[in-house]
């Protein structure tokens, strides 16, 4: 999920054209796409592409045909919390289809996945940064 304030959301620019590329070098398959909005008085909307005007989304528009509805209320309330009020955002459900491969032969060894993880951006970067700070004050 990304959010931006309202009034700073932009769909079709830049992170269009991005997850436009992902997709048509086979790095992900988008399987959902919900926009998310949440009014100052807290209440939140999702909308599908196809109910979403074009200006908004831009060449994402493309993905409609290819999306599934996989995302359920629930998990727009969920999103919903997430957000701060007078906000937008875009839940994107993807498969990394880099890892199939990868999963099966797994499979085919007798193995299984047991967990799976997220590093978020900034912990890297805070952490590279501590490392950083640690060395400069070691040498």
């Amino acid at each position: 999920m990304v959010a931006f304030p309202a009034e700073q959301a932009n769909f079709s620019g830049e992170m269009a054209s991005e997850l436009k590329g992902l997709i048509a070098s086979n790095v992900i398959r988008v399987l959902d796409l919900v926009m998310v909005t949440k009014d100052e008085d807290g209440s939140v909307e999702a909308a599908e592409l196809r109910d979403v005007d074009d200006s908004e989304i831009g060449e994402l528009r493309a993905l409609e045909r290819d999306l599934a509805i996989l995302l359920a209320e629930e998990d727009i309330e969920e999103i919903g919390a997430f957000l701060e009020p007078g906000s937008a955002a875009a839940a994107l459900v993807f498969e990394n289809t880099w890892a199939a491969p990868f999963g099966s032969a797994v499979r085919r060894s007798g193995g299984q996945l047991v967990t799976t993880g997220r590093i978020p951006t900034q912990a890297l970067i805070a952490a590279v940064e501590a490392d950083r700070q640690a060395t400069a004050k070691g040498a």
